[in-house]
């Protein structure tokens, strides 16, 4: 039996495959306050033009955080039994712990956000990119990147309560646990 406080859903998909459409959809019908956690960083024009998309699609009134690398301790100060934390996305974080200009222990990074996550109150929904379904890359770093994404992925997806599977717009739901305590708890009947 799941004692975390709060509720984490899970949302994974392609580029373009619609799921921060639907994380923001989520968000809103969570009725909670919707505090969105960014850890975009901008380096060039074409990720400025992403950020100001995303920006344009959401409500004026969410609170914005944007946090890059703290994420584990953006999560613990931000998350209430009255919000609803909206992390998009998990490989831009990735990709900021490992490839930044900082000294950053990964493996405490994954482990810190995962322990945060478990201590979560209300609600967290993060975003990711599915990276794993593709042909494995030839250079030494980019199969480092898809490896720790998946990785993280499955570590997510295990302590989750809610993991979605969005594809060209289409969530497909891989787990709900409150369904799932619906389906045991009918069976007893």
């Amino acid at each position: 039996m799941n004692k975390r406080m709060g509720q984490v859903e899970f949302i994974l998909g392609g580029a373009r495959s619609g799921k921060s459409s639907y994380a923001e959809r989520r968000a809103k019908e969570s009725g909670l306050t919707v505090k969105y956690i960014a850890t975009a960083t901008v380096h060039d024009d074409e990720m400025a033009q992403r950020v100001i998309h995303h920006q344009q699609q959401r409500p004026a009134h969410w609170q914005v955080i944007e946090e890059p690398l703290a994420l584990a301790e953006a999560i613990r100060y931000h998350s209430t039994p009255d919000s609803c934390l909206l992390v998009d996305c998990l490989t831009l974080w990735l990709t900021n712990c490992l490839f930044g200009e900082h000294d950053l222990m990964w493996s405490d990074a994954k482990a810190q956000l995962l322990e945060a996550l478990d201590q979560a109150q209300g609600q967290v929904i993060l975003v990711s990119n599915e990276v794993g379904q593709g042909i494995v890359p030839m250079g030494e770093m980019s199969r480092r990147f898809v490896d720790e994404a998946g990785w993280l992925h499955q570590a997510i997806a295990k302590q989750a309560d809610r993991v979605v599977f969005v594809i060209a717009g289409l969530p497909q739901v891989l787990k709900d646990a409150a369904n799932e305590l619906k389906g045991a708890a009918n069976e007893l009947d």
